[in-house]
């Protein structure tokens, strides 16, 4: 059992980090490339911790949601192009530029200011072009009037429309009837710009789930988030099949372990009460951390290799276990919140969730050991 310096640690393998690559790399046709997905802080890993070994890997290109993420992946020594899926307000646009970012263009309205901004600054900001196929979020619609704007963002002289790119609602469907359908959709609007004079030459639609069941979905990229960090994005049953693993576990340790008799409240609100003696160790780590409240009186965790069950509620920084029938347990013995048994899937089940809240949740007072 893992040994911990400290009060807990969530600890990434950077050999399973390299192993789900080389997985996602056997799936892919030739000449497509792998744009790595670290919004979010890498899924909470640490992309900081995370890019050396990415970069080792192969990997060309990025993907974040905001321009804050981007900037960190550059002073982490990133010099790839960094794609920002999601907005950036006005009075932060020349962040872009400072940064040397692509943003993806959804209006005239910020082309406009970007394209006036790069202007000022002697420069061309490349961009790629946001399409709704069916999400419904952000991006043209799929329609003349976005045909005409997209245009005239091509002709501006400092925007350089580098990509495309739409993403897809339902990829993780059996019968890939809706991602036919957006594919149909961003193919159309693609050919439809062509004929138009505005040829974009890169081009990317596929997320994870459609790495995994949508193979005719690869253009000149394919965008993978969760598989990258072993997060299942399908079928549980037929991600069990995929061989990727999960890159993150996270540990703490027993602080005291006290002996009650029957019929002691446990916890705020008395919401457990002992109908047995019962031993109880109690785990420094708590809701601050990103350990959930939800947890309170079902989740579990696992000492000396065997399961305990929470009792009480969750508190900011502590929790109870019962530990009475699983032999000696002590002060400073390992504690497992996450790992190969209490799999970030098992967790998002229990709290009705899915695996990116589940990681992205963990705080930043949770150290990441990076460990091959």
């Amino acid at each position: 059992m893992r040994k911990l310096a400290q009060r807990t640690e969530a600890v990434v393998s950077l050999r399973a980090l390299e192993h789900n690559i080389n997985n996602i790399k056997k799936r892919l046709n030739k000449d497509v490339e792998i744009m790595a997905v670290l919004k979010g802080d890498g899924y909470g890993h640490g992309e900081k911790g995370i890019y050396p070994t990415l970069k080792k890997c192969g990997i060309k290109r990025y993907a974040v949601a905001v321009w804050e993420e981007g900037a960190s992946l550059r002073k982490a020594g990133a010099v790839e192009p960094i794609l920002l899926l999601g907005d950036t307000c006005d009075g932060q646009l020349e962040n872009l530029i400072k940064y040397n970012l692509t943003p993806a263009i959804f209006s005239l309205d910020t082309a406009e200011k970007l394209n006036l901004l790069a202007k000022w600054n002697c420069t061309v900001c490349p961009v790629h072009i946001k399409i709704d196929t069916g999400m419904s979020r952000i991006g043209f619609a799929c329609d003349d009037n976005s045909i005409e704007v997209i245009k005239k963002i091509s002709k501006m002289e400092n925007l350089k429309i580098t990509g495309a790119f739409t993403h897809f609602s339902r990829a993780d469907e059996e019968d890939g009837k809706s991602a036919h359908e957006q594919f149909k959709k961003f193919n159309d609007m693609m050919d439809r710009l062509e004929k138009e004079g505005v040829s974009i030459p890169f081009k990317h639609v596929a997320n994870s789930p459609a790495i995994l069941l949508r193979p005719e979905t690869q253009l000149n990229a394919v965008r993978a988030g969760d598989i990258v960090f072993g997060l299942c994005p399908i079928d549980e049953d037929d991600w069990a099949k995929e061989d990727f693993e999960q890159v993150m576990r996270w540990y703490t340790y027993v602080v005291m372990v006290k002996e009650v008799p029957v019929g002691t409240e446990v916890g705020y609100g008395g919401t457990f009460v002992t109908k047995r003696p019962t031993k109880i160790a109690t785990v420094p780590v708590g809701f601050a951390d990103g350990y959930s409240r939800k947890l309170s009186n079902k989740g579990k965790v696992i000492i000396n290799g065997k399961e305990a069950p929470i009792i009480g509620r969750i508190c900011m920084d502590q929790f109870m276990v019962d530990v009475t029938d699983i032999g000696e347990v002590k002060r400073g013995d390992t504690v497992s919140l996450l790992d190969d048994k209490l799999s970030v899937v098992w967790m998002a089940d229990l709290l009705d969730s899915n695996v990116d809240e589940i990681v992205c949740g963990i705080s930043k007072r949770v150290p990441r050991i990076y460990e091959y």
